[in-house]
């Protein structure tokens, strides 16, 4: 009977070590799920921030263009990635547009003959007219 006894004590102890551990691991893997989802906000939020700033420096890069004197030249990089991820850059009916997954932004530009590239583009004004590559 003391025998029976023992092992009903042990069977418990191993129940509640159970209970026990898988509790600290639904914390721990409810804990990381947070962190994970935050960090992929984050994440999206710089990749928005920096498809932002490249549509901002084209379109500052073709409204100096413009306004300079004629035979303005000069040559201005875009990034080829965003946070590695790829991305796509435009300009079509005086906006310049960039993509990157599901967001998209874009900002009106003076008109410009050619296209943007990722790299090194090259922009000129000849003729009062401004040309991209």
């Amino acid at each position: 009977m003391e025998h029976i006894f023992k092992s009903k004590k042990k069977a418990q102890g191993a129940i509640e070590f159970i209970i026990i551990f898988s509790a600290f691991l639904l914390f721990f893997v409810a804990f990381f799920s947070v962190i994970k989802v935050n960090i992929e906000k984050k994440n999206l939020e710089k990749e928005r921030l920096i498809a932002q700033s490249i549509a901002l420096d084209v379109q500052y890069e073709l409204n100096l263009a413009a306004e300079s004197s004629e035979g303005y030249y000069r040559v201005f990089n875009v990034p080829n990635n965003i946070l590695g991820k790829d991305y796509q850059i435009n300009i079509s009916d005086n906006r310049v547009f960039v993509f990157i997954g599901k967001f998209g932004i874009s900002y009106r530009v003076l008109p410009v003959n050619g296209s943007i590239n990722k790299g090194v583009n090259v922009i000129t004004k000849q003729n009062e007219n401004v040309f991209l590559n």
